[in-house]
């Protein structure tokens, strides 16, 4: 495995990310930080924490979990669901979904359908630590940590402390035969 990210790395990212999202919207008053389970959801965290060292007032945020919403449940492996945890009406809010790897899209795809179902946001804006290209679907995010072009059977791990003892992000190509996966 190579490092292509360490946590201050990640660190900086994340305050830059920060320093953007109050930028285009001109403040927080009216954004949602939402991490999609599992490391969306401590990178949201740390998100939010930035998030209230640059503007005044708490930052309002949750955790959503897709797990019912993938397009692929046939193909995975279970998992277990978590609670989508939503302290606020998400009806003409922004929304910024938080995820640690874009690659495909369908996990945003996922997200978008979940949080459909629990309101009508105002906007919807798209934050994640690594872009890995390989898009399936139509989806772009709005704030990246890193753009890192990859092959499809590259295998890319973010890990964060919260659940794995560590940050940063590592590249690794898989033995034959493992190809194609979706981190």
């Amino acid at each position: 495995m190579r490092s292509v990210m360490s946590g201050s790395d990640m660190d900086r990212a994340l305050r830059r990310i920060a320093h953007e999202i109050v930028e285009k919207n001109r403040g927080t008053a009216d954004v949602v930080i939402v991490g999609i389970r599992t490391r969306g959801g401590p990178l949201a965290d740390r998100l939010v924490g930035v998030l209230e060292e640059i503007e005044p007032g708490p930052v309002t945020s949750g955790i959503l979990d897709i797990g019912m919403y993938r397009d692929d449940l046939d193909q995975r492996p279970r998992t277990v669901l978590g609670p989508t945890e939503l302290p606020t009406n998400l009806d003409e809010k922004t929304v910024v979904l938080v995820d640690d790897v874009l690659y495909t899209g369908r996990t945003i795809r996922a997200a978008l359908d979940a949080l459909a179902d629990l309101g009508r946001a105002a906007v919807v804006q798209l934050a994640v630590m690594v872009d890995r290209g390989h898009r399936e679907l139509p989806i772009r995010a709005d704030y990246v940590g890193k753009n890192l072009p990859t092959s499809r059977s590259e295998h890319v791990t973010v890990r964060v402390a919260e659940i794995d003892g560590e940050d940063g992000v590592w590249i690794d190509n898989p033995a034959p035969g493992d190809e194609g996966s979706a981190t």
